[in-house]
């Protein structure tokens, strides 16, 4: 990656501040988050070009509310407030902030005011996407206001002299279809970014890393076949070369015919050396009796430790483990300023106490990034479009206690699932799609006789980057082959369910 122009988002407690993260590097610029309350010479040391202020939950106005270090407004680097950073802006600069009752929630028609600054070259009438019970009701000394709404006659506002800037729509997600435009405005005309940041330079800077990092060392990879884990296994493969060996443990939850594909991609067709290991019955022992989603996943990371530990101390010393671990992992796995969503068996799963040291070089990219990564490291489209698969595999996607008998039911319709979705042609237009297998039993008809089966569960969801997700709306004629092949071939099945619950509230997996 490229830091000479490095923008920093201070996250103020959104779920989703890493939105704003992903929409700058989409704009080939780099940025990092950082706490609200990053200490002030700690930032300036940083040298940004320029810094963004995440939403957040709270009222400025309260006791207790997150505020970042007032005197950042003097430093004279270009600021953009969002939501929560829109009021806390105005709050800290002398503005009036206050709940007037008037809420606004979804889709909502913009009025621009100033076509300068932010605005330039968009429309003046737009669509925004807001989520604000808070309004600014008066700008500070020095700001004008540049676009209003029919309930928030401040939506945004500006001091150019000082290159402060606020809005209170959120342009950082896809709802905001020009939000984009708003973000490289402020990147390229206010803070004087020039685009340094791109795969090339990221994949030049990771192997410098990675080598100054590993030194001498001998590297453990831990390979799922996953595009995250391939990635990672061909970026450390290029930096230290046979210093890297891979470990694919399967666990027995993968899907149908994926052992044997990942073991002939990575030893034939890469030359990586490949250790394969079965440890499916020993990860089903484990797992015998838990029910809890939690439970699962931080058994299964910890088993997973175990495994590569043992085959560390086996083929000699390995003092570093490789994980494809990326930042929505590491988000959704709780943070100081964010709300653990669930624990990722490669985060907060991880043992206290391991043998190795971790090195993860993409823990601060979003898939579509990794995507791009897998692409330049030459990984074939088949594994670098991949749909995303949890590292606890089906285990997480069987409701309650994992059985051999229900591992063999998900798995060969989930297999079902996914070949109907590519002879449709849809697998690159969805994100993610699958079969979840419920704790549940339905009655239907069969052959004239009463049955007492299991049902499935269809998730299909479109996304861009796994944080937020639509369901995705698949035709009814490809919902209906799928239907009813599972039911037809798939013993013990008797019922299919589509759900079509986005995120949030929802999750994209069930557990």
């Amino acid at each position: 990656m490229n830091t000479q122009e490095l923008i920093i988002v201070l996250d103020f407690g959104a779920q989703y501040s890493q939105l704003i993260a992903r929409k700058v590097r989409s704009c080939d610029v780099y940025c990092e988050i950082l706490p609200y309350d990053t200490p002030l010479a700690t930032i300036v040391a940083r040298q940004p070009k320029g810094m963004l202020f995440s939403g957040g939950p709270a009222s400025v106005y309260e006791d207790g509310a997150p505020h970042c270090d007032p005197k950042i407004y003097d430093l004279g680097i270009p600021i953009l407030g969002i939501c929560y950073g829109h009021q806390l802006m105005a709050h800290q600069l002398g503005g009036q902030v206050e709940s007037t009752g008037k809420h606004e929630y979804g889709k909502t028609e913009l009025e621009v005011l100033n076509s300068d600054d932010l605005f330039a070259e968009l429309n003046p009438q737009l669509i925004s996407w807001m989520s604000h019970g808070d309004q600014v009701q008066s700008p500070p000394p020095g700001f004008v206001g540049t676009a209003r709404t029919h309930n928030t006659p401040i939506a945004a506002m500006a001091n150019p002299a000082r290159r402060l800037f606020g809005v209170q729509f959120h342009p950082e997600v896809v709802h905001t279809p020009w939000g984009i435009e708003i973000i490289r405005n402020f990147l390229y005309r206010q803070c004087g970014c020039g685009g340094l940041w791109t795969t090339e330079s990221f994949v030049e800077t990771a192997l410098r890393e990675i080598r100054a990092t590993v030194g001498e060392d001998r590297v453990l990879c831990a390979l799922s076949g996953g595009v995250d884990s391939a990635a990672v296994a061909a970026l450390v493969h290029r930096a230290v070369g046979q210093q890297l060996t891979c470990v694919f443990v399967n666990h027995g939850f993968m899907r149908k015919g994926e052992p044997e594909e990942v073991q002939h991609t990575f030893a034939e067709t890469f030359n990586l050396n490949l250790v394969y290991v079965d440890a499916s019955r020993r990860f089903l022992k484990r797992l015998k009796g838990v029910s809890a989603p939690e439970e699962k996943r931080k058994a299964i990371g910890e088993e997973f430790v175990r495994v590569f530990e043992e085959e560390a101390r086996r083929l000699g010393k390995f003092p570093w483990l490789a994980q494809g671990t990326l930042y929505p992992d590491v988000i959704e796995s709780g943070t100081r300023s964010a709300a653990k969503i669930k624990t990722h068996h490669n985060v907060g799963g991880l043992p206290e106490i391991m043998d190795f040291k971790l090195l993860e070089p993409l823990r601060n990219l979003f898939k579509d990034e990794v995507r791009s990564v897998a692409a330049e490291l030459g990984l074939p489209p088949s594994m670098t479009w991949r749909h995303p698969f949890p590292g606890p595999g089906l285990a997480i996607r069987i409701i309650g206690e994992v059985t051999e008998a229900r591992l063999a039911i998900l798995r060969e319709a989930d297999a079902i699932v996914i070949e109907e979705i590519k002879r449709a042609g849809l697998y690159r237009e969805i994100w993610q799609t699958f079969a979840v297998l419920p704790p549940l039993r339905s009655v239907g008809v069969m052959g004239d006789h009463r049955t007492y089966s299991h049902p499935i569960i269809l998730r299909a969801v479109t996304s861009e980057d796994g944080m937020t997700a639509d369901w995705a709306r698949i035709p009814y004629d490809v919902l209906e082959r799928i239907a009813n092949r599972v039911v037809n071939e798939v013993p013990g099945v008797n019922r299919l369910a589509y759900d079509v619950t986005s995120k949030p509230p929802g999750t994209i997996e069930w557990e």
